[in-house]
């Protein structure tokens, strides 16, 4: 899958191009319209929490951070033991286990307040009232729907793709 970014003047020039897209199969889950706060949206698909954040990026870096401190603090604890303690491979999986959870709750409540940073580019059109539109598409269909919104709606802008796009879009 593959993401193309759209800017659109209008919620009426979104609400053409998605009929358009649904009319080409693209399903309404795979669509996403981003706007300033308070622009009333309608009925649109609007960005989730995932889209609109850096929730998943920071996720992923405070589990991994996270299972790295878990492992070394029972690594440390198992060459180190405290007295009387034996301490052995099931107390390393667990500290590993706990401080990834640890670090995973941790990076996605700051994740959360973070502006998506791959959408940084589009913050200023933002800004200025117009729409930015998300369609995740198969790689393969990439250049047929980037053509039919070329064609169909001269006033939307084709701002390129992502090459990937995140598990949990």
């Amino acid at each position: 899958m593959r993401r193309i970014y759209f800017l659109l003047p209008s919620v009426a020039s979104a609400k053409g191009i998605i009929d358009e897209l649904l009319l080409k199969r693209i399903e309404w889950r795979h669509i996403h319209v981003l706007a300033r706060p308070h622009l009333p949206l309608e009925d649109l698909p609007q960005a989730t929490l995932a889209q609109r954040t850096d929730l998943l990026p920071a996720l992923a870096r405070g589990t991994a951070a996270g299972g790295v401190t878990g492992v070394l603090a029972g690594l440390v604890a198992m060459a180190f033991p405290p007295a009387g303690l034996t301490i052995a491979g099931g107390a390393v999986v667990c500290m590993t286990l706990a401080s990834m959870g640890f670090g995973a709750w941790a990076a996605t409540m700051i994740g959360v307040g973070i502006p998506n940073t791959r959408l940084r580019r589009f913050e200023h059109a933002i800004e200025e009232g117009e729409l930015l539109m998300m369609v995740d598409v198969p790689k393969d269909r990439v250049e047929e729907i980037e053509a039919l919104v070329k064609s169909h709606h001269p006033e939307a802008d084709v701002e390129g793709i992502d090459p990937t796009i995140p598990a949990f879009p």
